[in-house]
């Protein structure tokens, strides 16, 4: 077979259109008739919510190179301005499909289930007049209309903030022509709000949009003048945050100066309703400096996302997926020394399946343990009111020795994580930002306890965020272990963290940027090793995202050798599956369901001697190269035998998975052959308690 160029655009797939690619499926999730209504409502928003993060880091930034003139290709060879232009193609029907989903099928099928929506065209003179009431009490005493002219010129508008633009005639109270005036609307007020029902207890439920409600009422803001018309708009910003690495000396008060200027980034796209005339959009347009293919018009609230507040609203459990009770280890039940189960043999969780508890009560546990001396923890995401950093705070005033490794530059969550590290610093805690210009993603806790004489490292690593609230709806794994090597390593990697050191010499773990990426090649070509041999050759992998180019070239050499290699990429995978001569022998899956596919897994057959690795890095540039990651080898038989079964019955899976084909195109899989097997919900089965 002649040689083929592994670097050729043909074979690959555009970052940006793969991760739309995928919002699609989790848009498709809300057209699902077999999923309840109201989780195809949370669908819905979570395919806007997407959407939002996507302009306002991946569009922001190809825009930033489009304006300094960059016009560097993608794997793909799409230069910047295709990219753009693809994207402005995809995302506007992705939001029509959207819209039409919530108008033609959401709304006429939660009415039939007796929750309405209703808008002004729709109040009843009752509903109007409870509606006149609240807005003169919950909503007018908090708007600012305000006017535009010479002297009060266009207001700051907030990322993604409900504004109004309003048409106005007449003169005002100093005898001045208004034209035109902003109504900005403060986060602090309800988006969806809950009707008083006439109905009796079940009866029929009755929703509205605020922005239905400012839209009726809001001539009351502007007495003696005639509103001529009034119309929603959102404006979505450039949100990600840029620290140089050279020049800052804080990044402590770096990240909270850059913070204070997030919500007024450069504007990358504007949304406003269908029926807003075209010299308003124009101008709006003009004012924020973007351009037709930045706008995006809708019929119905601009904001999508602000429906998930239904979901809390509505108290009708038929309409929701069935509850369930993460189960606890059968280990944990017996004893609650959780040292003890430990040091009998190492302990693996999988979440949300298995309860998040016993990580919490790991660190309480060495909280209030005379024997612990020392925890030291790495933090990414943990949520503002945090049960970790709860047992953190108590242990640090226990007299603990805790260290605390928090990623102030985690998107979105930079505010939370700077309150817990306050926190933890008043409690007497260290806390360390990690390494500049690498964000600590690892997820790691190591207690330090003597025992007989001398000291003993028990640790946990895990796949996933030490997150109580993700741990119930993300897949993710986690283990414990008191492993002596394993702990070594984790020692040296704090020590990486904490202080100027040396690059350590792992003895089982695997870690970016040092040696990672170069293990999972060395193991991918001893996968080709066994396979040019004759030997049986196999590779799984399970990740969020696959987009780095040597990884997916070895992924290819080692398909053209004859190893079959089986890919579960949640989101974006840029690697084409199926190529006849290139990756015949690749296959792509995409599982999209309940619960988010998080947990990182590599499975390498190894001529027999089957290797399984769990990790918090994907397989992308960032996770190799400009992050702290860690992969772990799941050393006990037991434990490797009972992922390989999970990433097997993901492989078999013909309900909530999709298939990535050689044109780059994915397709719902649907074998009505076999019987119906969903992973997640036999995992379910398998793993937890009955729901109550």
């Amino acid at each position: 077979m002649p040689d083929v160029n592994l670097r050729a655009p043909e074979y690959y797939i555009n970052r940006e259109l793969s991760f739309l690619d995928f919002n699609s499926r989790v848009l498709a999730q809300a057209c699902d008739e077999s999923l309840p209504l109201l989780d195809r409502v949370r669908f819905l928003c979570i395919s806007c919510s997407n959407l939002d993060e996507f302009f306002e880091i991946r569009v922001a930034g190809l825009k930033q190179r489009q304006d300094l003139g960059s016009l560097q290709g993608s794997l793909d060879a799409m230069t910047v301005p295709e990219q753009l232009a693809s994207i402005h193609r995809r995302a506007a029907a992705m939001v029509q499909n959207q819209y039409e989903l919530l108008n033609q099928v959401i709304f006429p099928e939660l009415a039939q289930q007796g929750i309405r929506f209703f808008n002004q065209k729709t109040f009843d003179d009752r509903q109007r007049d409870w509606l006149a009431d609240y807005f003169a009490k919950e909503v007018e005493p908090v708007l600012t209309p305000l006017g535009l002219d010479p002297a009060r010129p266009f207001p700051r508008i907030q990322n993604k903030s409900l504004n109004f633009i309003v048409r106005l005639s007449g003169k005002d109270a100093f005898g001045r022509d208004a034209e035109l005036a902003v109504v900005q609307v403060p986060r602090s007020l309800p988006r969806v709000i809950h009707l008083p029902s006439s109905q009796p207890a079940g009866g029929a439920e009755s929703f509205v949009f605020l922005s239905a409600v400012i839209s009726t009422f809001v001539a009351q803001l502007f007495s003696g003048m005639t509103v001529e018309g009034c119309w929603q708009f959102r404006v979505t910003r450039n949100s990600d945050l840029f620290v140089d690495d050279e020049e800052v000396d804080d990044l402590l008060r770096a990240i909270e100066g850059e913070l204070a200027q997030r919500r007024y980034g450069a504007a990358v796209r504007l949304e406003t309703s269908l029926d807003c005339p075209e010299d308003i959009t124009s101008f709006l347009l003009s004012h924020f400096a973007l351009s037709r293919s930045d706008l995006y018009q809708v019929n119905g609230p601009v904001n999508l996302n602000r429906l998930m507040a239904l979901y809390d609203l509505v108290n009708r459990p038929d309409l929701k997926y069935a509850p369930f009770t993460p189960s606890p280890p059968k280990r944990l039940a017996a004893k609650e020394d959780i040292f003890a189960v430990m040091r009998e043999r190492d302990l693996l969780l999988h979440h949300p399946f298995e309860s998040f508890a016993p990580v919490i009560d790991f660190v309480r546990q060495a909280g209030t343990d005379p024997d612990v001396l020392a925890i030291k923890q790495t933090l990414y995401r943990t949520g503002p009111e945090s049960p970790i950093v709860d047992a953190l705070v108590s242990a640090a005033r226990a007299g603990k020795e805790v260290t605390v490794i928090i990623e102030l530059m985690a998107r979105f969550d930079e505010a939370a994580n700077i309150g817990l590290a306050a926190r933890l610093q008043e409690a007497g805690a260290h806390v360390m930002y990690g390494v500049v210009g690498f964000k600590t993603h690892a997820k790691l806790i190591m207690v330090v306890r003597r025992e007989t004489g001398r000291l003993r490292r028990y640790c946990h690593l895990g796949t996933g965020n030490y997150h109580p609230q993700t741990a119930r709806t993300y897949t993710d794994y986690g283990l414990f272990t008191c492993d002596e090597a394993m702990g070594e390593d984790l020692h040296e990697l704090f020590l990486q963290l904490t202080s100027p050191t040396r690059v350590a010499s792992m003895r089982k773990l695997l870690q970016s940027p040092f040696t990672l990426h170069d293990g999972l090649l060395e193991r991918t070509r001893r996968e080709m090793g066994h396979a040019t041999e004759g030997r049986p050759a196999h590779i799984i992998a399970k990740m969020n995202a696959l987009i780095e180019p040597q990884i997916i070239q070895a992924l290819y050499q080692a398909s053209k050798a004859g190893v079959r290699i089986d890919l579960l990429v949640r989101s974006i995978c840029a690697l084409k599956p199926g190529i006849p001569g290139v990756s015949e022998n690749i296959t792509v899956r995409s599982i999209v369901g309940r619960f988010l596919e998080h947990s990182r897994v590599f499975y390498f057959h190894n001529g027999g001697d089957e290797e399984v690795y769990c990790s918090s890095a994907d397989w992308m540039d960032r996770n190799f190269f400009r992050r702290i990651e860690v992969c772990f080898p799941i050393q006990n038989k037991s434990h490797r035998d009972r992922i390989i079964a999970d990433l097997k019955l993901y492989l078999e899976d013909n309900v909530q998975a999709w298939q990535l084909s050689a044109d780059g195109r994915y397709s719902r899989i649907s074998d009505e052959t076999r019987p119906r097997i969903s992973a997640q919900s036999e995992l379910l089965k398998q793993l937890t308690d009955p729901g109550t």
